[in-house]
């Protein structure tokens, strides 16, 4: 053949492979709302940026009619290209082959750019809209998802991994997004479980629906499996060029330094009244976040889940920065199983990629009571000691408010390595509330005091000599006691003196987190 037929040939395999499922697939797809998986790459990376691998590859099974049924590229689009200028590798999954179900080649497709994204240090984005393992090719397809599994895991804490859920993911398939770092799902047109409705029903006689089983606001506020939910597709991969702005390409490498003309110093007088008066009236932590980052912008990471733990990514004078807040608003900002979990997980991944981390402390302590015992708080809220102990990065904590007995311990504090720590005028550092220290010490002495007088009198020299931060301030633990208004400016400045830290934890294959 000459080089001019060869084109010829090269034009129409690429034609064809372009057309994944064909035309009436394609506008199944659609009538749906979904994106195929091109249209998913070209609104995710920059424009013509993508450099598309294996176009040309075709299963190999022959069995139950399979060799009748062979596709360009057989239902997966792998490939690299770039996030505002940034290498990404990614692979998209397309429904309208065969269902988007993993084949044998499928897997060795999505494992090559797992592998170069190692090789390259970049981060490996994921999207997902298959049917599960192709069963015609049975163990060829369970061992294809083993090996993603093992990449998955070798990757941990070396590359970010992020996966978004555009379709349906049930099974064996849905452990490999589980075991990235972050994921996305698109509501109404995505979901995941381990086994189906029909399945439930025939096991347990529950009878349930694909989205109440496993839809995106199940897993964004019930289960905490996916950190973010998103209207649409359109959207869902916007968030995910937004996350990746704040992350770096590799562990061995910073976040970008991103432009700002947000001053440094910018002082805020009202910071200094968003505390209320009563220590138990609650306000909105995001008051103050929004207030001391840089341009009022805040990505919050599982925003539906455990709402009295607030995480999220913000910048700090043009750096990126992980932010960890208690929220009085919900449950008082008390510390529960959920919000644990939460917070250990998002401070792990900080640590693992150089990303500096701010705590805002206002907890009154952990949440008592047999539901949270029976389920294991006492291990589920060491997950959050281990991660903040562990955790090597410049830490600087802000304590705005309450800070009780070991839940005060666990944020962050001067004992678990942080390195800079504030505290407002109207923090309380203290083992418990001053009422409730109050009736326990002098519980005899209040036995006749029937108006209550003398037992105000008790709270407020409990507060004078203990709920106070300059006892703690005098002691060390507290580095200093700040005005609100000049927060912003404190925190950039710890976080710069920070830059050069140098601390490694002891030499060990791996910890024993409580899990």
């Amino acid at each position: 053949m000459s080089m001019q037929e060869n084109l010829k040939k090269l034009r129409e395999m690429r034609q064809k492979a372009l057309e994944g499922g064909g035309e009436a697939r394609i506008a199944k797809q659609h009538e749906k709302g979904k994106l195929t998986a091109r249209e998913r790459i070209d609104f995710l990376l920059d424009k013509d940026s993508f450099e598309e691998f294996d176009m040309f590859v075709t299963h190999r099974s022959r069995d139950f009619g399979l060799d009748k049924k062979k596709y360009l590229g057989d239902g997966v689009v792998t490939g690299y290209g770039t996030i505002d200028g940034r290498l990404v590798y990614v692979f998209s999954q397309d429904f309208t082959v065969l269902g988007g179900s993993l084949s044998e080649t499928f897997a060795m497709k999505i494992c090559k750019v797992m592998d170069m994204a190692m090789k390259m240090g970049a981060p490996v984005i994921g999207l997902n809209d298959s049917g599960g393992a192709r069963i015609q090719e049975g163990i060829m397809s369970l061992a294809g998802y083993a090996d993603i599994f093992q990449r998955n895991v070798e990757a941990s804490g070396v590359v970010p991994q992020i996966s978004a859920i555009l379709g349906p993911c049930a099974g064996g398939a849905v452990y490999s997004p589980a075991l990235t770092d972050f994921i996305i799902m698109a509501e109404e047109t995505s979901y995941m479980f381990i086994t189906g409705p029909k399945v439930v029903k025939t096991v347990t006689n529950e009878n349930v629906t694909e989205e109440q089983l496993g839809g995106a606001m199940v897993h964004a506020s019930k289960s905490g499996v996916a950190q973010f939910s998103a209207e649409n597709e359109e959207e869902a991969l916007g968030i995910i060029r937004k996350l990746i702005s704040y992350l770096p390409q590799n562990n061995l490498e910073e976040a970008p330094l991103v432009s700002t003309h947000d001053p440094i110093n910018r002082v805020d007088d009202e910071l200094a009244s968003i505390i209320p008066d009563s220590t138990n009236q609650p306000y909105d932590m995001k008051d103050i976040i929004y207030r001391i980052v840089d341009d009022e912008e805040f990505l919050e990471v599982s925003r539906h889940f455990a709402p009295n733990m607030i995480t999220g990514y913000a910048r700090f004078n043009g750096r990126s920065v992980g932010i960890v807040a208690n929220q009085p608003s919900y449950l008082a900002g008390v510390l529960d199983i959920n919000a644990s979990k939460k917070a250990a997980r998002f401070v792990r991944f900080c640590d693992a990629f150089n990303i500096p981390i701010l705590t805002l402390v206002d907890v009154p302590g952990f949440l008592p009571g047999t539901a949270q015992e029976y389920r294991g708080i006492i291990s589920e809220g060491a997950k959050l000691i281990y991660a903040f102990a562990e955790a090597t990065v410049p830490k600087v904590t802000i304590i705005t408010r309450k800070a009780y007995g070991g839940a005060y311990d666990v944020m962050s504090s001067k004992h678990l390595r942080g390195d800079v720590n504030y505290a407002w005028p109207t923090a309380e550092i203290a083992v418990m509330g001053a009422e409730g220290a109050v009736q326990i010490l002098y519980r005899k002495e209040l036995e006749d005091d029937s108006d209550g007088h003398r037992m105000n009198e008790l709270v407020e020299e409990y507060r004078e000599k203990f709920s106070n931060p300059f006892v703690a301030a005098s002691r060390g633990f507290v580095d200093d006691v700040i005005d609100p208004k000049n927060t912003r400016f404190r925190i950039i400045r710890a976080f710069e003196s920070l830059l050069t830290k140098k601390l490694t934890n002891p030499l060990k294959k791996h910890g024993n987190i409580p899990l």
